[in-house]
Parts: C-alpha cells; sequence; structure tokens
C-alpha cells in the first residue's frame, strides 16, 4: 500500500497523503509563487545567530562501513564546485546520512539552513532521528525534522529534514528559499508529483540564487536525466534556462553495500501442464533465481504469505520484510499469520514466553509516529515487518534477511477511460521488484520470495511511470495554481507532460468551474470552486460531486457513489450466467438512475454484513454475482473518503434508520431527494452528457460523440430525453454506463460559464412590447435548449434599443396608452394619406430620421416597454411633448402641396333624379391592382353606378393620362404624335372642364370621345375607335379608376377595375342587400309613423339626393374608410315609385311570399322604392317573381331584371287563372296527333300540356308591355282580352309540337340506320343538336316565333346526315366552323348577365341555327341572311 491513506490522491502531498501545509488560506486575489512581494521571506541571521550557529556544529565522523564514506572526498568536491550534484546509489549505501554530513562540513549550514527532502513523513523523523544520533545531538537542536502537525526546528538548527511537501509550502511563504543554503532531494528517482513541482521550482530559481546549493540523491535508473535537466556553465552555475548550451551536471555514482540475494517465485496459481512430454518440469536454477514451485491449488495472498514466511523462517535466523499493497491486505496478512503462528504469535509491544516467538509488526503512513518509529528499535524475539511500499526505497528496517513480495502496490493512475483519478492496485515494475528484493542483502546473504511468476516478472515494464505521466493534468494544474508554481506549459519539469494533456486538464478544471483561464496571465487563477477543490486531496472530478452535494444537503448519498465511481464495478456478469446476474441486480435498480441503484445495493451491503456471519456473506455474494473484493475496497474508499470530507468540513448528513426491518435477503431503499443527488453528480460530469436523439436512435454526446446506453443499463429499453453518463466505453460501439436521467436545466445551471448560447433572428414582440429573439442553448455540443425565447435587450442592449424605437415608437406596433402615441398615430395617417395622394411618397421623412427623432430624446437603457414606461412615468411631466410628431417632422414639404385637384367624393347624377356621392381614397402601389385612384361603392348602390364618367379620373392625373393614352396607342398612330408630353401638354388645354364631364351628366363626352377630338385638333391626326380601346386596356394601374365594394359594416367584398364585371358578379349579393336594406327601412318608418304609410313616416316629396362622407383622411389602408352620419330622414327614408306619392306604403306590400291575384294588393306595385343607408340612397325594384308554383312579391336591385321578373311573373299568374284542364285538350286531339304526342320528352301527358299552355300565354302576350301591369285593374283588363282567344292558341301551339316531333322522330330514324364508322362523329353531334332542341319544356323555352321553325332545323340535320355520307371530311370542316362559334357564344353566356343582354345573346344562338342550316341544308332556305361573321358581329355587340 502507498504511505498516503487517500485512493484518490493525484496531485502533491505530504507524507501523510495531505496537500503542502498552509499556515492560513492566502486572500481572494492574491499574488503567489515567484512573484510574491520579498517581504514574506525570512530575515537573514544576525551576525549573533550565525555565531551561535557556528557554535552548535557538532563533530562529524563517517562510518567506515557505509560505500559512501569511500566516495566522501569526491562528493565535497563536487558539491564545492557545482552548483547541482546527482549522487546516484541503492538503497543502503549511505547517501541519506552522510551527505548532510559532508555539506556540514563544507561549511553550508551557517548562513544559511541545509534543507533535506524525504518523500514520507516515516522517512523524515527516521533519517533526523538517524542523524542526530550519528552527530551525537539531541533531536530539534543542530538536527530538526518538520512533518505535518510535528515541527522540531529551532533557529540555530543546521540540518533540517522535511517532507517534500512541507518545501512546497515554504515556497509560498518565501519565493526565493533564503532560508536555505542548501537543499538535498533524496530519493529524486520516485518521480511524484512534489519531487517534480521541487526539481521545477529549484531550476526556475537557481539562476538567481547563485549562492544555493542543491544535491539530488537518486537510485542509479534516472541519474543521467537529472543532470542533463541543471545544465552548467563551465563555472559551476546552472544555466539561466533549460536548454541553454551547458555541461550536465557532475553524477557521482556509490555502490550499494549488498550480499547475494536468491530469488524464489511462488505463484497464486498453479502453471498449466506443458504439452511437450520431454521439457522438464522446471528449469534448473540461473543467475540465483530458484524456479516457481507451483501451487496445487489456488491460494488467496494471505495464505501465500502465511506459507512463505514459514518456509523463510527454516532457512535461518533474520527478520521478514513482507511488502503488500494496502492497510487491508496488510491486516489481513496479519490474521493470516496469527492462525499460522498460533502461540508463538507476538503483537506489537507484547511479550510472549512461547519459544520462537515472532513479532509481527505492521508499517504504514497512517500509524502514529511512535508505532512507525517501532520498527528501527531493538527487539527480543524474530521480526515480521509487513509494510507498504514505504519500506522500499525511503528507508532501510535494520534486520532484514528475508523479503517477501507480492507483486502489488496501489499506484495512483489517471483512468483516460472513465475520467477520474484511482489509486488502482497494481503489478509493480521491475525496478521497484528489484529494489524490494534488494532489501534482503544488506547484512548477509538474503532470500527473497515473489509470490508470482518468474514469466509474470519479465512480462512487467521495467520502471514505474512518473506521477506526472500517470496523473490526471488537471490535478496537476489545480495543485500548482494552488502552489504558485505559475502555469504548467512554462513550468521546466524533468520530464514535461503532452500539451494534449495539458490542454485536457484546463478543459477539465474549466468544466469544473476551477478556473478562471486567461492566457496572457502567467498564473492560473482559482475560482472559490478551485480554492474549494485545491483543499480537497481527490481527483477533481469526484470533489466538485462533493462541493455540490454539501450545498445539495446530500453528502452522505454522494460519498457512498464517489466511492462506487473509483473502483471496479461490483457487480459480476459472467459471459455464461448472464441473464442470471442481471436478474439478481435487477432487485436494485431504479427506473430512472442507475446511481440511484448503487446506493441501495449499499444499503443492502451494509445490512447483510449485520444480519450475516463472514462466511455466510461471501457466499450471498457469490451467488448474488456480487465481487467480495470489490466490495471491500468500496468500503474502503468510502471510510477514507468520508475522513478526508469531514476533515474539511464536508459532513454526511445525518439520515434516520431505513425503513422496515434487516433481514436476510431483505432490500430496504432509503427516502432520497434523486435530482439533488443526480444535480450533485452531474456537476463533475457535465462532458458526459446527451441527449436523445430518435432519428438515429443514439445519444448526440459532448464533442461529436455517439453513445447508447450499456444494455444493462435501466435506461436502455426507455431512453430518456437527457442523459448522464458516469463512464463512456468503447467496445463495437461506445456504450455509456451507470446513468442517470437529467434534466437539460440543470446542466445549463451548472455548466452556465461553459454553454454557448447561439442566438438568432431576432423580431418585434408587440405583446412584449421588447425585441425578442430565438436561443439555442449548447453544452460541449450537445443541445440542451433547441429553441427559446428570449429577450434580445439580454443578447444585444442596443440592437434592442433601436429595434424598441424602430417597431414601437416609429411603427406604432405596441400596446399601449400613452397620449402622444395616439397623437403621432393620427399624424402619421395625415401625412400617409397626404403622400398617397398626391403620390409623392418622397413627402414624407424615411425611417431612419424618425428613428434619429426618437433616439435623441430616449435614454441609453430604454430597449422594452417596460423600462420605458418607467422612464416616462416621470419624464412626461416636465416635458409632455418631447416625443409628440409634428407635420413638419412627419412631411417636411407640406407646406408647398396643392390639393384642388384631387376630390374627396365622386358625385354622378342618377337617371331618375338626384345624384350618388361616393369616397374617393388615393393609393400609391405600384406594381398592385389598386394604384392610384379607388371609389367606394357600397354593395346596396352597386346595381345603381353607372361607369360613365370615371374614365377622367382626377383633375391632377388628366396630365398623366393624356400622356400614357399617347404612349399607349399603336405605333402607326402614337409616332405621329412625338414627342408624347409636348402633345399631351397641349390637348389637355382643349379638354373640357373636368367638372362638366366627370359627373357624367347628359351629353357629356366620354374621355376617349374627348381625347381623340383633342389630338385632331392639336395635330391633325384621326385616331381610331379601337385604338382607343387598346391603348385603354395598356394604361398603367393608376390612371384606371378601381372600384371597391364594400359591405354594410364597411368589409371589403370585392374589388376591380371593371364595374360591369362586379355588377354581373355580385347581383345576388347586392340584391339581398338591396331587399335587406329596404325591409329595414320599412319596418322603421312603418314603426316610427305609428301608421301603415311610409309616406306619413317622412313626408312625401323628401329629397332624392344625398350625399356620403368620404373616408378619413391619412387612412392607411385603402380598404379602411369612416362614413359620417347620413343626412336628416336617414336612415329609414324611403320614396315609392310614383312621384306623386302613390303606391304601395307598406313592408307587408312590398313583399310578399304568396301572390294569388293583382287585387289583393290593394294598390299598384311601384317601379321602385329606396331608402337612405350609411348616407347613401339604396333603390329597389319592386316585381312579380315566378317561383315554383306560385308567384311572389320581390324587391330587386335592378331595374332591366326587374322588368324581366315582373314579366314572367304577370304571365304565370295568367297561366294560373287561364289554364284549361288536361282532358278538354287532349280531347280534341286526332289519333295520330296522340301518337306522335306521346312520343315526346316529357315524363307524363300532364307535364306537356302544362308546358303547352304555358307557351299559348307567352304566344298570346308576345310584345306586350307586362310591365305596366302592376295593379289589379291593368290585370283584369289583360286577362277580359286574352281570355276569348286562349283556347284556340293552345291548340295552335299543338300542331306545331306536332310537327317538332314528326320532324325529331324521322331524324331519329335515319340517324339509327346509320352504320358507317366515318359518320361516328357526325352522328353524335346531330344527336347532341336534337337534344338542345327537342327536350322536356322546350315548348314553354322556345320563343313563339321560333318554335315553328324547329322542324326545318331538324330537317337540316337529316339532310347534313345524307351529305356526310358522301363527303365525311367537308361535314367535319363545316362542324368545325359551328363548333367554334357555339363556343364563342358560350364564352360570353352567363347567369350573371343582364336580361338584356341575355336576350341578346339567345338572338345569337338562333342565328347559329339559321347558319347550321345555310351550312348543312342550303335547299331548305334560311329566315335571313347568315353568315360567321355575321354571327360573330351580333355577339360583339352583346
Amino acid at each position: 500500500m502507498d504511505s498516503r491513506p487517500d485512493p484518490h490522491t493525484p496531485g502533491p502531498r505530504t507524507p501523510d497523503g495531505d496537500r503542502p501545509q498552509r499556515r492560513r488560506p492566502r486572500r481572494r486575489g492574491a499574488r503567489s509563487g515567484p512573484g510574491e512581494q520579498r517581504r514574506r521571506a525570512p530575515r537573514p541571521p544576525s551576525p549573533e545567530l550565525i555565531a551561535q550557529r557556528r557554535a552548535a556544529l557538532p563533530a562529524i565522523s563517517y562510518p567506515p562501513q557505509l560505500p559512501v564514506t569511500a566516495r566522501r572526498e569526491d562528493i565535497a568536491a563536487a558539491i564545492r564546485d557545482h552548483q547541482v550534484v546527482v549522487v546516484a546509489g541503492e538503497t543502503g549505501s549511505g547517501k541519506t546520512t552522510q551527505i548532510p554530513k559532508i555539506c556540514l562540513e563544507l561549511g553550508r549550514g551557517i548562513h544559511g539552513t541545509i534543507g533535506h527532502t524525504q518523500p514520507r513523513r516515516i522517512a523524515a523523523r527516521a533519517v533526523a532521528d538517524r542523524l542526530a544520533e550519528e552527530l551525537g545531538v539531541e533531536l530539534g537542536g543542530a538536527v530538526g525534522f518538520q512533518v505535518r502537525f510535528t515541527d522540531k526546528v529551532k533557529p540555530t538548527t543546521l540540518v533540517k529534514v522535511m517532507t517534500d511537501g512541507i518545501l512546497l509550502s515554504e515556497i509560498q511563504r518565501d519565493p526565493a528559499l533564503t532560508r536555505y543554503d542548501t537543499i538535498i532531494v533524496d530519493e529524486a528517482h520516485e518521480r511524484s508529483l512534489n519531487i517534480d513541482f521541487i526539481l521545477g521550482y529549484l531550476r526556475r530559481l537557481l539562476p538567481r540564487r547563485p549562492d544555493l546549493k542543491v544535491i539530488i540523491t537518486s537510485a542509479t535508473i534516472d541519474s543521467d536525466r537529472f543532470a542533463a535537466h541543471f545544465a552548467q556553465t563551465p563555472d559551476g552555475l546552472v544555466t539561466p534556462r533549460v536548454g541553454d548550451d551547458g555541461v550536465a551536471a557532475p553524477v557521482i555514482e556509490v555502490t550499494g553495500r549488498t550480499y547475494p540475494v536468491e530469488i524464489r517465485y511462488r505463484p497464486l496459481t498453479p502453471e498449466p501442464p506443458t504439452d511437450d512430454p520431454d521439457e522438464p518440469a522446471s528449469a534448473p536454477p540461473t543467475g540465483g533465481r530458484v524456479p516457481a514451485t507451483p501451487p496445487e491449488e489456488d491460494l488467496d495472498q494471505p495464505t501465500a504469505i502465511a506459507r512463505a514466511v514459514a518456509e523463510l523462517m527454516h532457512e535461518g535466523t533474520g527478520d521478514v520484510l513482507v511488502f503488500c499493497s494496502g492497510e487491508r491486505e496488510i491486516r489481513d496478512a496479519t490474521d493470516a499469520l496469527a492462525d499460522s503462528l498460533g502461540p508463538r504469535f507476538t503483537a506489537p509491544g507484547e511479550r510472549n514466553t512461547t519459544p520462537g516467538a515472532v513479532e509481527v509488526l505492521p508499517l504504514y503512513a497512517r500509524l502514529s509516529a511512535a508505532e512507525q518509529h517501532r520498527v528501527f528499535q531493538s527487539h527480543p524475539y524474530r521480526r515480521v515487518v509487513i509494510a507498504t511500499n514505504v519500506a522500499e526505497t525511503s528507508l532501510t528496517v535494520p534486520g532484514i534477511r528475508y523479503v517477501v513480495d507480492t507483486g502489488y502496490a496501489r499506484i495512483s493512475r489517471y483512468s483516460t477511460r472513465t475520467k477520474v483519478q484511482r489509486l488502482p492496485i497494481e503489478a509493480v515494475s521491475q525496478a521497484s521488484a528489484n529494489q524490494r528484493s534488494g532489501r534482503c542483502g544488506r547484512v548477509a546473504d538474503g532470500i527473497a520470495i515473489r509470490l508470482y511468476s518468474q514469466e509474470d516478472y519479465e512480462r512487467r515494464p521495467e520502471f514505474t511511470e512518473p506521477e506526472i505521466l500517470r496523473t490526471s493534468l488537471a490535478s496537476v494544474i489545480l495543485q500548482m495554481a494552488d502552489l504558485g508554481l505559475g502555469r504548467v506549459e512554462e513550468f521546466p519539469f524533468v520530464e514535461p507532460p503532452e500539451t494534449r494533456a495539458v490542454r485536457d486538464g484546463v478543459a477539465l478544471l474549466t468544466e469544473l468551474g476551477a478556473i478562471a483561464e486567461n492566457p496572457d496571465d502567467a498564473q492560473v487563477r482559482l475560482t472559490p470552486v478551485g480554492r474549494q477543490l485545491a483543499h480537497l486531496p481527490i481527483d477533481p472530478r469526484l470533489g466538485r460531486m462533493l462541493i455540490e452535494a454539501q450545498e445539495n444537503r446530500v453528502v452522505a448519498e454522494v460519498l457512498i457513489l464517489v466511492a462506487a465511481l473509483s473502483v471496479q464495478d461490483v457487480r459480476e456478469r459472467p459471459v455464461d450466467k448472464q441473464e442470471l446476474a442481471d436478474a439478481s441486480h435487477r432487485r436494485f435498480a431504479d427506473p430512472t438512475s442507475d446511481l440511484i441503484g448503487l446506493i441501495t445495493l449499499w444499503d443492502y451491503l451494509s445490512d447483510q454484513r449485520h444480519v450475516r456471519s463472514s462466511s455466510a456473506y461471501r457466499r450471498m455474494c457469490r451467488a448474488e454475482f456480487l465481487h467480495f473484493l470489490r466490495i471491500r475496497e468500496w468500503q474502503d474508499v468510502h471510510g477514507q473518503l468520508r475522513q478526508l470530507a469531514e476533515g474539511l468540513g464536508i459532513r454526511p448528513e445525518t439520515r434516520g434508520s431505513l425503513p422496515g426491518e434487516a433481514g436476510e435477503g431483505v432490500i430496504r431503499k432509503r427516502v432520497i431527494d434523486a435530482d439533488a443527488v443526480h444535480r450533485s453528480v452531474l456537476a463533475g460530469l457535465l462532458s458526459h452528457i446527451g441527449s436523445w436523439d430518435e432519428r438515429r436512435r443514439e445519444y448526440a454526446g459532448a464533442r461529436g460523440t455517439r453513445f447508447v446506453p450499456f444494455p444493462g443499463s435501466v435506461l436502455a429499453r426507455k431512453p430518456p430525453a437527457f442523459i448522464m453518463a458516469t463512464e463512456l466505453v468503447e467496445t463495437s460501439r461506445l456504450f455509456a454506463r451507470t446513468n442517470a436521467r437529467i434534466k437539460p436545466e440543470w446542466a445549463e445551471r451548472l455548466g452556465a460559464d461553459l454553454v454557448k448560447r447561439n442566438h438568432s433572428e431576432p423580431y418585434w414582440s408587440s405583446k412584449q412590447g421588447a425585441a425578442m429573439c430565438h436561443e439555442k442553448v449548447l453544452l460541449f455540443g450537445v443541445t440542451l435548449v433547441a429553441d427559446r425565447i428570449v429577450p434580445y435587450a439580454k443578447v444585444d442592449p442596443a440592437g434592442a434599443r433601436e429595434m424598441f424605437i424602430r417597431h414601437a415608437l416609429v411603427e406604432d406596433a405596441w400596446n399601449t396608452h400613452h397620449r402622444f402615441a395616439a397623437k403621432n398615430r393620427a399624424l402619421r395617417e395625415e401625412a400617409a394619406e397626404l403622400a398617397e395622394r398626391t403620390r409623392r411618397p418622397d413627402l414624407l421623412a424615411d425611417e431612419e430620421a424618425l428613428v434619429d427623432f426618437f433616439d435623441e430624446r430616449l435614454p441609453e437603457h430604454i430597449g422594452t416597454s417596460r423600462t420605458f414606461d418607467a422612464w416616462w412615468k416621470d419624464a412626461r411631466r416636465e416635458t409632455p411633448h418631447l416625443l409628440t410628431y409634428t407635420l413638419d417632422v412627419l412631411a417636411p414639404g407640406h407646406h408647398d402641396v396643392d390639393q384642388s385637384g384631387l376630390p374627396d367624393t365622386w358625385r354622378q347624377e342618377l337617371p331618375a333624379g338626384g345624384d350618388l356621392e361616393l369616397p374617393l381614397t388615393y393609393q400609391f402601389a405600384p406594381g398592385e391592382a389598386a394604384d392610384g385612384v379607388t371609389v367606394h361603392v357600397p354593395l346596396a348602390v352597386l346595381p345603381r353606378l353607372r361607369a360613365d364618367g370615371f374614365d377622367w379620373l382626377v383633375p391632377d392625373l388628366l396630365p398623366d393620362l393624356v400622356t400614357a393614352t399617347i404612349r399607349a396607342l399603336p405605333k402607326p398612330v402614337r409616332v405621329q404624335l412625338v414627342p408624347a408630353p409636348d402633345t399631351a401638354a397641349a390637348a389637355v388645354q382643349l379638354l373640357p372642364a373636368w367638372d362638366d364631364v366627370a359627373p357624367a351628366g347628359p351629353g357629356a363626352p366620354t374621355f376617349a370621345e374627348a381625347f381623340a377630338s383633342a389630338v385632331r385638333q392639336v395635330r391633325g391626326v384621326v385616331v381610331p375607335p379601337e385604338a382607343l380601346a387598346e391603348a385603354a386596356q395598356r394604361l398603367p394601374a393608376h390612371l384606371r379608376m378601381t372600384f371597391r365594394v364594400v359591405g354594410d359594416r364597411g368589409q371589403l367584398v370585392e374589388e376591380s377595375g371593371d364595374l360591369p364585371y362586379l355588377q354581373r358578379r355580385l347581383a345576388a349579393q347586392s340584391q339581398a342587400s338591396v331587399q335587406t336594406a329596404v325591409r329595414r327601412a320599412l319596418r322603421e318608418a312603418s314603426a316610427g309613423s305609428g301608421s301603415g304609410s311610409v309616406g306619413e313616416a317622412v313626408g312625401e316629396g323628401a329629397p332624392a339626393a344625398t350625399r356620403a362622407v368620404p373616408p378619413s383622411s391619412g387612412a392607411p389602408s385603402p380598404t379602411a374608410s369612416r362614413q359620417g352620419s347620413p343626412l336628416p330622414g336617414t336612415p329609414g327614408h324611403s320614396r315609392s315609385a310614383g312621384r306623386d306619392g302613390t303606391g304601395l306604403t307598406t313592408a307587408g306590400a312590398v313583399e310578399r311570399e304568396r301572390v294569388r291575384a293583382l287585387a289583393d294588393l290593394g294598390a299598384a306595385i311601384p317601379r321602385e322604392v329606396s331608402t337612405v343607408v350609411g348616407g347613401l340612397e339604396v333603390a329597389g325594384y319592386p316585381a312579380l317573381v315566378a317561383q315554383g308554383e306560385g308567384v311572389a312579391l320581390r324587391v330587386l336591385s335592378e331595374a332591366d331584371r326587374a322588368q324581366a321578373e315582373h314579366a314572367a311573373g304577370v304571365r304565370a299568374l295568367l297561366l294560373a287563372d287561364l289554364a284549361l284542364g288536361e282532358g278538354r285538350i287532349t280531347s280534341r286531339w286526332t289519333g295520330t296527333e296522340a301518337l306522335t304526342l306521346a312520343s315526346s320528352p316529357y315524363r307524363n301527358t300532364a307535364a306537356l300540356v302544362a308546358d303547352v299552355q304555358a307557351a299559348a300565354v307567352a304566344r298570346l302576350t308576345d310584345g306586350m308591355d307586362l310591365v305596366a301591369v302592376r295593379d289589379g285593374a291593368a290585370y283584369a283588363d289583360l286577362i277580359a282580352r286574352l281570355r276569348p282567344g286562349y283556347e284556340d292558341a293552345v291548340y295552335a301551339v299543338v300542331g306545331e309540337v306536332v310537327k317538332v316531333l314528326a320532324a325529331f322522330r324521322d331524324l331519329e330514324t335515319q340517324v339509327r340506320r346509320a352504320t358507317a364508322m366515318s359518320l361516328l362523329n357526325t352522328l353524335q353531334q346531330i344527336r347532341e343538336h336534337a337534344a338542345s332542341l327537342v327536350y322536356p319544356g322546350f315548348v314553354s323555352a322556345t320563343p313563339p316565333a321560333m318554335l315553328r321553325e324547329l322542324p326545318r332545323y331538324l330537317k337540316a340535320d337529316a339532310a347534313r346526315l345524307t351529305k356526310a355520307e358522301a363527303d365525311p371530311n367537308r361535314d367535319a370542316s363545316l362542324a368545325w366552323q359551328v363548333q367554334q362559334l357555339a363556343e364563342e357564344i358560350e364564352a360570353v353566356d352567363a347567369p350573371s348577365l343582364s336580361p338584356v343582354r341575355r336576350a341578346r345573346v339567345a338572338a345569337v344562338r338562333w342565328q347559329l341555327e339559321e347558319l347550321r342550316v345555310s351550312l348543312f341544308a342550303q335547299q331548305l332556305g334560311t329566315r335571313e341572311s347568315v353568315s360567321a361573321k355575321r354571327v360573330r358581329k351580333a355577339l360583339a355587340a352583346v
């Protein structure tokens, strides 16, 4: 066992395992190391003190039997002539005790003390005792020593023996080591961190202290390296810098005092049998080595030690030195010897009268000084000393003739796999094995028994690695920073560590928050956490966990885990019993954490150790796949960690007893704050976290690693989103062992100085009243937060302030009730409306000017609405108008703008009298359809609006309109009018006044007419109408009026530059709007008057013209409008059709669901009713409407549609009154007629008879003005005139239908007979055409004049079929012409067309029928001259 008690001590320590001794903690920020102020150094000795020291110089003699005595003169000469001397010799040569005498003899130690360092406390005390004894002085006088807690040094002390940690502590107080004139560094070949620190520091100090002498004693293995490191100039002084040209320091080798040593190998396990029968069982001994004598069965180490000691005792007298790896092994060996020796066993300090008594003494660093010193005292019995490697080189135990070497020691080593400093039990190197065996050759011939095979020995490394190469450089850096030794990369180490290892160490300390790295600083600065870690002699990662555990009050649990992380996993998984092992271990599992499972296992083992016997406990461990020795190591480490932590004030919390009763096999689980435990462990494992990648089904770890939980982990089946792993192991892939679920916010808090925060996409949040941005948080490349919204002010205060000014104050994108904001909003609307109206965006101040306006007035700290409100609350009292715009700020040139040519409203005269006044707004939006002037049209008014006059736009745009029209003309015309601006300027002067033409009064010319006239006068150029029509389509959007239709609540319905298109498309909605308005007005008027007369409610002769208030000026959006209050008499103003005040006056009379007779209405149906809604006159047109089997009275929105619907409604009433019975009509049919009519497409005779009577009514009323039939008298007169001829008209229609059906039947017969494949298309077209003429309802649907023509059209189809059989190609060509015209007609026809236009389309269709006759059966003749050109001309007129 190493002399240090803690198996986790990576950094420099005093021999008792603690760090270099400190008088008191340095204050924060105080400098240490070579740069400290010299006032800390001790004062130089006074002349009186020097005299006293001279007087204290004892007589010096040298034991002649020591090998160093023979080289005394050479050593003295080297020390006298060189600043550094290396003395190499094996243990027992006397160099440790005799070199201080040589220095005294040279006069050293008078003006300064001779410092003599030892790597261990026990050695320091033993060397001081021996030196004082040889000099014949009292210990503490001329020879003193200092170790932890013991200081026996006086001002007159000439030689001070101390541990290397004590010297390191003095360096902090006295950087120049002015107290000393000579430093002896003993056992330098051990290359502990303390020794490397001292040698490096002395290499830096010696050029500044030419008076200081340094003697380095070492075994022969490293002497040349030391000599080269301390290269010297020819005058014997150390070169200023490492690497400077110089001569190596002198090396004086002293041979050891040795006797022959016989080596015997006694391995613990039997050797496998040889396959070669001719090979002897063992080779003859050579070189003093005895071949191994393998045991018949496996032995444990204590038994093997007892057997080896028994074997050696039979060889002769002399003491035995046994080397073990640690305290527990020493106790086990002592127990085995007690059993083996029986009554001869003698404990230290006891008396034993048994013959052949043997005293068994332990020797390790944690023993008291008195117990350690006992090995040097005389003894009456034979002695067995069981020691750790403290007895390997540091001191010589007297009387040793035999050695038992177990071959193992605890060696501090940093695990690159677990990233933790551990002190595992490892096989010693060959050099260490030789040192151990050499211990028995000091007084006589010796025997050394090695408890391992010779092959094992030969496979071992030749030398033990220096501690700095097997230690986490994080610990080294931490200790150097604490000792003030500067940076690792600049420190003159005898064997410098790799640069990569230094970087890794710095990275780890940075991860743990232990250092504040600044490359420009000569010192590594420790943080408060770093200072705590520097006082914890354990691995920094584990120390960080304990510090965090103290904060979280879970030290008790974390101590268990830290100890577990320091040893191998106590749970075994034999290859052939993995399932059984997993099942056994699963009992301790926690579903969210392997760590909590370890704590449960710890408690279980503690319970079982108390309720079971020792042998039963071992059997339980074996049966449950638990490694007994690792469990003991876990418990040992836990106990040591607990002692160290308590020494530094980190004490486990007092917990209550576990729930339930302990019993064999009973698992009790303690109540644990699992989150606190995991947060504490995470503090030391920040680079061991991972986030789950669902797509790749693995964890994304730190620095680009990818891993998955080890299959044995409880988290392997259901991986959580975030995980921490205490160990990453790479086999077939990278696995995470001993895992726990974590929350990313824990890592973000613990690694607050390490996380990288990527901020992107800053944006303005009106709701928050602040600039926000997206934040992504990463820790060593692991995404902790993928996307989080955070205030931008925390990221970029200046940028957040600018965004606040730009978005909140300039763009008004915030929720505020400040008065200045409302005033500024109104002023901006006014300025924006002015710029839109004049098409002068340059009038407005740009955004940057407004930003500057606020930037000059706001304090620097304003960046959010919250900070603004807090500031403005006080600022507005002193300067209430500080942030209020003026129009001069928003539109600097507004004084020079003339708006007289940009009216706010559009006035149009109505044919029936009065006029409409519609709001105008202006938009400057180049490239958009609504660019320019927009007239806002209420939906209810849309049907009444005429397109006339809108082509004149507004006065200010007339010059641009004329210029653009010239440029849009076809080239042959345009070239005659260049230059366009000049021609336009002259033409504008000749145009009529805008006020005379824009209202489109009677006789007012269109813009095209006036333009053509003006151009003809200016240039004599005649512009054709078609050229003007083409130019109108090519005008830019801002020179064409836009019509925006708005609903009852001001909402946008639709907008377009084509008014007729809007009227057609929105006809149904307009109709509904008019009906709603009229109904509401009549209801309100009726209710307000208290009578049924609308005229009485509002007065007759009310003015028909009203006006609409235009949208508020400066509206930010073209769709935004605000209607003013209506004029007196609105809403609810209504006037009837008759200007004399007669007509229907009640709401019930205007709208009826069922009208059986006009006489029932009691009054004439008015042609028009109107009301004023929202400041505009809305007109409706009452009409009888045929619907289903009855007639209703409706108010329609279009006059022409109302006329058509009313005529159809009158016919429906006539049919109901004139209709004859079905039997009366069919009784007069002849047999032939009945047979022919039976083949009609009607579903039954009743349907045919009904349709025939409807056609008879249409024939009788053809040419009559049915629109004028609006009261009972007119209707009675009409029916009286029609009734006498009605029955004859019915029979006349029947006769014509018979002719149509006969022709249709003949055509069908001819079509069925045609079978040629070449006629397939022709036959299909003929069938479709015949079906378009004869179908259910065709009798009444066909105009009376055209019904008699249907037989001719059908005969034309028959003639076509006959000709097509002879010439199919000609037929196909003619059919193509007809089809083209039919498609053109279909493109024009639409349900939204007005009745007049639909009647025109119907006439064109009948023209197309005549064209068919002309093309396919010209011999049948046509009613009129017809051609494709004539058809297209008639279609264009629609």
